[in-house]
């Protein structure tokens, strides 16, 4: 099963802390993770992680321990340009950068996707 969060207000560069951390585990542990984490994204994580587990529930009438994260994906959204004044009259630009986050569901037998590109 899946679940996306679009337009989540934090870069991904932050947020992918945070999905690392749950990535390829056991959907009732990475609740527990989830709750305990002190980071701004864990909630938003884990939000969406019991939104997936409902639909999980809906689908295939599954508990959360036969389930297994199969993929949670991090991706950048839109980028809100702001300006901030500057000496002499000038401005920068501030980037506020926005998140996609979708994850998927498995069964816990099910082989976990692995990235690509990395050496062993």
């Amino acid at each position: 099963m899946k679940a996306t969060l679009t337009q989540y207000r934090q870069s991904p560069r932050k947020v992918r802390l945070v999905a690392t951390a749950i990535r390829g585990k056991n959907a009732a542990h990475a609740v527990k993770v989830l709750g305990f984490m002190s980071k701004r994204a864990a909630l938003p994580l884990l939000k969406l992680l019991q939104s997936a587990l409902a639909n999980a529930k809906i689908a295939t009438n599954q508990p959360a321990e036969n389930l297994r994260i199969t993929s949670i994906r991090v991706d950048m959204g839109k980028t809100l340009k702001r300006s901030r004044p500057r000496a002499r009259g000038h401005a920068s630009r501030i980037n506020k950068r926005t998140s996609h986050i979708t994850i998927e569901l498995g069964d816990e037998k099910a082989p976990v996707a692995k990235k690509s590109g990395t050496k062993k």
